[in-house]
């Protein structure tokens, strides 16, 4: 067995840690002044030799100064466990110490993006609780050094002891592994719709970037004339709409299988030590790992594909410090692909499913609906209005024959799914309108609870529970006020009475 390394004394990172902080400073840069590079590729031709002459000396000093600020970060960056603390020194003109008490640490993630891969080393990211991004992140260890320190961190402070030289990773059965066509089954059940709008997001800020470009260059006219010309084209074919939608949906789905692909290949699960180790990625490699008492609340997902296919998709929350925005989507970590078994395993392991299987489930109030119904009327009546003033012919009203259906059948769905059931220690919420998720609660990770009503719920007897979690909220809504009140007090209860701790 190989002799666990010791941290005690201040240590820097791998020397290759420079070329990874260098190419990083580079990436930034490019990333903040990218327009730059494009009005010099635009206006190479017309540009004077003199002047390229200073603009290559100009990006000459400028790598020379970037790599000597990435040699000098590598310098002042060192790091040590001490007094079950972890401790960081860093800072070049500004020094900056960081000690954090192995209790707040919430996961020790790797990482590998591509340069990481190709030089042979591992980025470890340390995440508390309270953080919207890694609070500590170490660009290049080896795999040797990375495994032993988060040892150190997981497994030795849980066991009291320092005497790291004992701590070995077990090799053991993967609870769930997914090969490279189960991934792209899997990549097929996904939320295509998403996939859509979000290239439509794409393109909408893509064209806004270019529209400011050619208002920059004094040439908005120019571009103008041209979406004019094309759009005009555009409606007087219907075959290059439908064309240009199936396209756009064939780019959806593929995109889908992509990102599916690039995130989750080769995912391997394990449980040790009551804790989840998930391995995935492919151009950047991730080793996260779930402690059971670090884990929030679950939710499992399903819809009639995943069904067909026998799988689930789990996802797992943990604490964050506010509302999850595009920094803290890291700590939301999903297992794709889960068949029956395995998910009955990981719900047996968070206790999840002891008495909830005997247990009924129940609906929202049917107010739920009718509300939704209402609400309705505050988009459809405007989009008319819109359609009836703002174009000249009225073949735009046949829209209605298509969207008003899908609503209804719509909010049917999204009531029908919107149950409930609770055991002594457990509550779960099921959501969803294609999809079905469900989600699990422990009743002692509640942190507080509000039951609200308006009104229009106040006339009809019914009332909204809100549980507030270290991950976020979880909303049950339209519940009858004498079952919402008796869930309100029983969580009370829990809560009050209760000796775990919630992190």
């Amino acid at each position: 067995m190989d002799k666990i390394n010791d941290f005690s004394q201040f240590r820097r990172q791998s020397k290759k840690g420079i070329i990874v902080i260098y190419l990083n400073l580079i990436y930034k840069f490019l990333k903040a002044f990218w327009i730059l590079l494009f009005l010099f590729i635009q206006k190479f031709s017309k540009i004077t030799q003199e002047t390229l002459l200073y603009i290559y000396l100009g990006v000459a000093v400028l790598l020379i100064f970037l790599l000597v600020r990435a040699y000098l970060i590598f310098k002042n960056f060192k790091f040590k466990v001490e007094n079950k603390h972890f401790v960081l020194q860093k800072g070049i003109i500004k020094k900056t110490n960081t000690s954090i008490p192995f209790d707040r640490i919430q996961n020790i993630n790797f990482k590998q993006n591509i340069i990481q891969q190709i030089i042979n080393v591992h980025e470890v990211n340390v995440e508390t609780a309270g953080s919207s991004k890694a609070e500590i992140s170490i660009k290049a260890l080896s795999f040797k050094d990375a495994k032993d320190l988060k040892n150190i961190v997981t497994v030795v402070s849980d066991n009291e002891s320092l005497k790291v030289e004992q701590v070995e990773k077990e090799q053991e059965k993967p609870l769930l592994k997914i090969g490279f066509l189960s991934l792209l089954k899997v990549s097929l059940t996904e939320n295509h719709l998403q996939s859509l709008l979000l290239l439509f997001a794409l393109l909408v800020g893509f064209f806004q970037q270019v529209d400011d470009l050619f208002k920059g260059l004094g040439k908005k006219e120019e571009l103008s004339n041209f979406i004019s010309n094309n759009a005009s084209a555009l409606k007087t074919s219907v075959f290059l709409i439908v064309g240009l939608l199936v396209f756009l949906s064939i780019v959806a789905v593929l995109s889908s299988i992509v990102r599916v692909v690039f995130k989750h290949f080769n995912l391997t699960v394990f449980i040790k030590n009551d804790a989840l180790e998930v391995y995935q990625g492919l151009t950047t490699k991730k080793s996260v790992i779930l402690k059971k008492s670090k884990i929030q609340h679950i939710t499992i997902s399903t819809n009639p594909i995943k069904r067909k296919l026998g799988i689930s998709f789990i996802t797992f929350k943990q604490a964050i410090s506010g509302k999850v925005n595009k920094k803290q989507k890291d700590k939301i970590i999903r297992i794709v692909g889960c068949k029956e078994k395995q998910v009955t395993e990981v719900k047996s392991l968070l206790s999840f499913d002891k008495e909830l299987q005997d247990i009924s489930f129940q609906n929202s109030n049917i107010y739920l609906k009718y509300r939704n119904y209402i609400r309705s009327l505050f988009f459809f009546i405007p989009l008319n209005v819109l359609f009836f003033f703002g174009m000249e012919e009225y073949n735009a009203f046949w829209i209605n024959l298509i969207i008003i259906p899908i609503y209804l059948v719509a909010v049917h769905f999204f009531y029908k799914k919107r149950i409930f059931k609770f055991s002594k220690d457990v509550l779960l919420i099921g959501t969803g309108i294609l999809e079905t998720h469900k989600t699990y609660l422990p009743f002692f990770k509640v942190q507080n609870i509000k039951m609200k009503q308006t009104i229009f719920q106040e006339r009809k007897n019914v009332a909204d529970l809100v549980f507030q979690t270290a991950s976020g909220k979880v909303k049950l809504p339209c519940v009858d006020f004498d079952k919402a009140l008796h869930i309100y007090n029983y969580t009370l209860f829990k809560v009050e009475s209760s000796t775990k701790s919630w992190m």
